[in-house]
């Protein structure tokens, strides 16, 4: 019986992913966001339940990538789209709850703006997949894990709908902006650069610096900007990684 927990777990996150995916296409990203979270939540504890409880298996693994291609793939394509959609001021067109067939009459260059949110979908796919079968990311990533870089495009969602801070609402309603926000999303989810995990093999500071000091700055930013912390927090992610290779000292396995 104990087998199956990891897997109910990994379903759980499947069922967010795709409630996730309705609010989402519904434009009401700040509902998509929670569910991700949650989904994503799942996500940690179904592989840490598959370890407490020594019941690792091949399907676990394959779930696990695909309740993460729904929470962590799909629904961060969505909400780019709606992004872009919202940008260009056919956010209902989008959704197709229009009364003056706007989604019908759109232009092609429109329609291909749009959806190239789900540039960001093919790319986790594609990351995933790679994942599966590259034996160097078992205790340590190459390129952004899909996770991260679904709370990082959620987030931006997020805070598009917020609306707070005018320099970030202007900048989130700037095509341009989140076209290559999208570009960048893709190349980040694959590129050959190594990040540090995040996991702690012994919870002393040698071995740890880089995991203590990313923390405490998240903890900070955390504290000065709340919801605006959270896309800064995967950007520092990716920056202290790539410091700490530049310095030639590689992410500890």
């Amino acid at each position: 019986m104990k087998k199956f927990i990891p897997n109910g777990i990994t379903i759980l996150n499947l069922l967010c992913g795709c409630i996730g995916a309705v609010y989402a296409f519904n434009d009401s990203l700040i509902l998509a966001g929670m569910y991700v979270a949650l989904g994503i939540f799942f996500d940690f504890f179904d592989g840490l339940a598959a370890r407490v409880l020594n019941v690792s298996s091949e399907r676990g693994k394959q779930l696990d990538s695909l309740a993460d291609m729904v929470t962590s793939g799909l629904v961060p394509g969505i909400v780019m789209c709606q992004l872009l959609a919202d940008a260009t001021g056919h956010g209902d067109a989008l959704l197709g709850v229009t009364d003056d067939s706007s989604w019908s009459s759109a232009t092609t260059l429109f329609k291909e703006i749009t959806f190239l949110g789900f540039f960001i979908t093919a790319a986790s796919a594609y990351r995933l997949a790679n994942f599966n079968i590259d034996t160097r990311q078992s205790d340590s990533f190459i390129g952004v894990p899909t996770p991260a870089n679904a709370i990082f495009i959620i987030s931006l969602g997020i805070l598009a709908q917020i609306g707070e801070v005018n320099w970030v609402y202007d900048m989130l309603s700037n095509p341009y902006v989140l076209i290559v926000i999208t570009l960048l999303s893709c190349y980040a989810l694959n590129a050959e650069i190594p990040l540090f995990a995040l996991k702690f093999k012994q919870w002393g500071f040698k071995g740890n610096e880089i995991r203590y000091v990313f923390l405490l700055l998240s903890v900070i930013a955390i504290i000065v900007l709340q919801l605006y912390a959270i896309p800064c927090i995967i950007v520092l992610y990716v920056l202290m990684s790539l410091v700490q290779n530049a310095i030639g000292k590689k992410p500890a396995l």
